[in-house]
């Protein structure tokens, strides 16, 4: 490492208020339709969680929306209705969310990791296709940071082998490939409104479907599996009684967390463009820094600029770790999307994976770092974040 003997005067301070990674920006709309929620005394899954739902089927263009606690819950009731289970495998990428995989675990079935893309970190399809076996019953494409996965490749995947899709869209609300929105392609997809997503209920999740059985089954599984649903046993209609079809989860979203994601939702489109701004001057920012900026999107897509990942150049002054401790230490907040799934201790010890199974991945998995984006983001802050990032990659202490 390059160690600079004198620091810059201006270093210690450079921030005196600490920047949040992925800090939600909530409005009054937001605030006041959840207190309507407390005032009406429906806080748990009602008229607001349905009215969301319909927003959520317009919005991406898709005949049926089941909104959930979560992504991972979503991910995990979708792989129950395609029928996943005891000596099943999916296949996912090593280089997504641990949560991607222990859906899987949860069925029954056997997560099977395949290696990411260089250029673009998205599940490498040829790896796909050459993993698939007699047990293979369903395939978790993962759209990285709202970079969406080629789903006509996907597709044909599907077709050809005759298995199921289950498309882990995370990050990807608003993501179009060839000009549909990702949830649209005739798939499962499991959406997240996380505080850090690009818009937030929260905590929370979707599930997209075109199949009217699926989305009554997710409902069902997602409230202990009873045969009527909470607003429906006790709105005004009166009392009616219910049964146990099948034994379900606690997965249900409440109208306290839809009332926020009602309002956010008509704002998604604009935010995309100011992320999509923000990324632009970035990539002119770090031009000359040693670090490589995410790949341009794919002709005929829309990426949803959830997250802005630079890799740390190999023989930088600071390594990425490094450079998160630099960053707390100037009062900025980043992150890292992610290790690798196989590199978790509870994959390497139940699967025994080596440590280079997985080289695209791995060398991702020491060299990502996402800086701040989103619409709450200023253009002092990414001054601030490009400046600690010089510094830190040359060696200044602090």
């Amino acid at each position: 490492m390059v160690s600079v003997s004198t620091s810059l005067p201006h270093m210690a301070k450079m921030r005196t208020d600490f920047l949040v990674f992925g800090q939600p920006l909530l409005g009054e709309e937001e605030i006041a339709e959840v207190v309507d929620s407390l005032r009406s005394g429906w806080i748990g899954t009602g008229p607001k969680v349905q009215r969301f739902e319909r927003m959520l089927e317009e919005y991406v263009g898709v005949e049926h929306v089941r909104c959930l606690s979560s992504c991972t819950a979503a991910l995990m009731l979708g792989l129950l209705a395609l029928g996943v289970g005891e000596g099943d495998e999916v296949i996912v990428p090593t280089m997504s969310f641990a949560a991607s995989a222990s859906a899987i675990l949860h069925t029954g079935a056997t997560p099977v990791l395949v290696d990411s893309e260089p250029i673009t970190g998205l599940m490498d399809l040829d790896a796909t296709e050459a993993a698939i076996t007699e047990r293979t019953k369903a395939v978790m494409p993962v759209h990285l940071s709202g970079r969406p996965v080629d789903m006509e490749r996907v597709n044909s995947i599907r077709d050809r082998y005759s298995i199921a899709v289950i498309e882990d869209a995370a990050h990807a609300i608003g993501s179009e490939w060839r000009d549909r929105k990702i949830g649209s392609h005739g798939n499962l997809t499991a959406f997240s409104f996380y505080a850090t997503k690009n818009i937030t209920t929260a905590e929370g999740g979707a599930l997209a479907t075109p199949d009217a059985d699926v989305a009554e089954r997710i409902e069902r599984l997602s409230l202990h599996g009873l045969s009527a649903g909470a607003w429906r046993r006790y709105s005004d209609a009166g009392f009616k009684h219910y049964e146990v079809v099948e034994p379900g989860y606690k997965f249900n979203m409440t109208d306290l967390h839809a009332a926020i994601g009602i309002h956010q939702l008509p704002r998604l489109d604009g935010w995309i463009q100011a992320r999509e701004d923000q990324w632009v001057r970035y990539d002119e920012l770090l031009l000359g820094l040693p670090v490589e900026s995410p790949s341009a999107p794919e002709p005929g897509t829309r990426h949803a600029r959830h997250l802005y990942q630079v890799l740390i150049a190999p023989g930088a002054a600071r390594s990425r770790d490094e450079m998160l401790d630099f960053f707390t230490a100037h009062g900025i907040g980043a992150g890292v999307h992610y290790r690798a799934i196989h590199l978790h201790e509870h994959y390497r010890q139940r699967f025994a994976f080596e440590q280079s199974a997985f080289p695209v991945a791995e060398d991702m998995s020491d060299r990502t770092l996402s800086l701040p984006l989103g619409p709450n983001l200023a253009e002092r802050d990414q001054d601030d974040i490009v400046e600690a990032l010089r510094l830190g990659l040359s060696g200044y202490d602090l």
